[in-house]
C-alpha cells in the first residue's frame, strides 16, 4: 500500500502487514494488521503521527519520500511501544532536525526501551496544542489504553482523531476504510477483547472523554488496522463493550481425551438451547484463542470443561481459566464440568485460577468415567440453574 490521501493535509504513510500471525508472541493475527503512521502538513511546519514496527521501516521512509517532504520537523509519539516508536532511532537519523512531541511518561518509557541519544522532545500535557500552520494539532491524554503513555491526536479544522491502539483492530487490508460493517465489528470485538477488556473501566473513561469531542470529528484514525470514517459505530460498539451489559449466552470452552467431557458438553449446549440461551462450546485444541477471548466480551456465563490430567485439569482447560481471568471477563457466573478416572482437582485448580474475577460459581458437575443417564440429568439441572440466574440478572438481556 502506498501513500493515501485522507484529506488535504494529511496522508496516510504507514506499512501493511500481511504475513504477521502473532503479535507480542501472544495474540494470533488471521488478518495480519498495519502500522498506521500520518503525515500531516502545515503552512509552516508538518509532523508524522508515530512510526512503524521496525521490520516496515523502510516501506515508511519510502512513503516519506513519496510524499515529496525534504524536512520533518516534528514526529509524534502517541505510545511508546515499539510497534509504533520502534522505527524513531533510524528516523532522527534521517531527519535529525526532527523534534519528538509526546507526554512526559512516553518520553520515560522511549529512552527506557529505544537508543535515542542528543534527541530533542518537546513534552506536553492534556489539552495542548501544536499549530503547523493552517491546522493545529490537539493533545489529550487517555492513559492505560493499554500501556499507561497514550495519547490522542486530534487535527482540528481537518476533524481526524488519531487514537493510538485505541478503536483500533488488526486487519491488513489496501482499504483505507473497511466497507463491510460485519467484518469491522468482528475484528474490532476480538481486538478489544485481548487488548483493551483488561482495562475495561480506564477504556470506559476514555471513551467518554472522546464522546465529548465527537461532533468535531469525521475520522478515527487508530495505529492498527483501517480507519473509520463514520465514528459513531466504533463509538457504539465501545459504549457496549466497556458497559456491564451482558447477553444471554454461556462461553463453554473445552477439552475432551477421550469423548467423556465432550459428551458433557454436547448435552449442556442442547440443553441451553432448549431454554433459549445461546450456547458457544468451542474444543481448545481446534480453536483459535481469539474467537474465545471474543465470546468473553458479553458471555453472561462460562463454564470451562476439562478431563483429568494427573490428577488435575487439563494444562489447556487452565490456560483458557488464565486466559479469562487476565483479560478481566465480564461475566457474572461460571461453571466447571469436566470427567476423571479414579481422582480429580479439576475444580479447585481451575477455580482458584479465576477467583479474581469475583464471579458467582454456579455448582459444578465433575463426572467419573463415561457420562451415563443419571450424570446427563445433573447436566440439565445445571442449564436450569444458568436459565434462573440469567433470568434474574438485570445485566443480563434474557428477553
Amino acid at each position: 500500500m502506498t501513500v493515501k490521501s485522507i484529506s488535504s493535509r494529511i496522508d496516510w504513510v504507514g506499512a501493511i502487514d500481511r504475513d504477521r500471525r502473532l503479535f507480542d508472541e501472544l495474540i494470533p493475527l488471521p488478518n495480519g494488521t498495519s502500522y498506521n503512521s500520518y503525515l500531516v502538513k502545515g503552512d509552516n511546519a508538518n509532523a508524522l503521527i508515530d512510526t512503524v514496527d521496525p521490520s516496515k521501516k523502510e516501506t515508511l521512509f519510502d512513503n516519506l519520500r513519496q510524499s515529496g517532504i525534504e524536512k520533518l520537523d516534528y514526529v509524534i509519539v502517541n505510545h511508546g511501544e515499539q510497534d509504533h516508536s520502534g522505527t524513531l532511532p533510524t528516523l532522527i537519523e534521517k531527519y535529525p532536525e526532527c523534534k519528538i512531541v509526546t507526554n512526559q511518561k512516553a518520553r520515560d518509557i522511549l529512552t527506557d526501551h529505544l537508543t535515542l541519544e542528543d534527541v530533542k522532545f518537546k513534552i506536553i500535557d492534556d489539552g495542548d496544542q501544536l499549530d503547523l500552520g493552517g491546522v493545529k494539532l490537539e493533545f489529550g491524554l487517555i492513559p492505560w489504553v493499554h500501556w499507561p503513555d497514550t495519547q490522542y491526536t486530534h487535527a482540528i479544522e481537518e476533524e481526524v482523531l488519531f487514537t493510538c491502539d485505541f478503536l483500533g483492530h488488526h486487519y491488513a487490508t489496501d482499504q483505507l476504510f473497511l466497507n463491510d460493517e460485519c467484518e469491522l465489528e468482528d475484528s474490532a470485538k476480538r481486538y478489544y477483547a485481548e487488548i483493551m477488556m483488561p482495562f475495561n473501566s480506564r477504556a470506559r473513561k476514555n471513551l467518554e472523554k472522546i464522546q465529548e469531542i465527537e461532533n468535531e470529528i469525521e475520522i478515527i484514525a487508530p495505529s492498527h488496522g483501517p480507519l473509520h470514517e463514520n465514528p459513531e459505530n466504533i463509538l457504539d460498539y465501545y459504549e457496549e463493550w466497556t458497559s456491564k451489559k451482558l447477553k444471554n449466552k454461556v462461553l463453554i470452552p473445552y477439552v475432551s481425551m477421550h469423548g467423556s467431557t465432550e459428551i458433557l458438553v454436547e448435552h449442556l449446549t442442547n440443553a441451553l438451547i432448549e431454554r433459549d440461551i445461546e450456547a458457544k462450546p468451542y474444543h481448545i485444541t481446534k480453536t483459535d484463542i481469539g474467537d474465545i477471548a471474543k465470546e468473553l466480551v458479553d458471555s453472561g456465563t462460562i463454564v470451562i470443561g476439562s478431563s483429568t490430567v494427573l490428577g488435575g485439569a487439563h494444562p489447556k482447560a487452565l490456560y483458557i481459566a488464565y486466559l479469562a481471568n487476565g483479560l478481566g471477563a465480564k461475566a457474572n457466573y461460571a461453571s466447571i464440568i469436566g470427567s476423571y478416572g479414579w481422582g480429580t482437582k479439576i475444580v479447585d485448580q481451575i477455580a482458584d485460577t479465576i477467583s479474581s474475577l469475583k464471579l458467582e460459581l454456579i455448582e459444578p458437575k465433575i463426572i467419573k468415567g463415561k457420562p451415563n443417564q443419571k450424570d446427563l440429568k445433573l447436566i440439565e439441572e445445571m442449564a436450569d440453574k444458568i436459565q434462573e440466574k440469567h433470568r434474574k440478572d438485570p445485566d443480563i438481556n434474557s428477553n
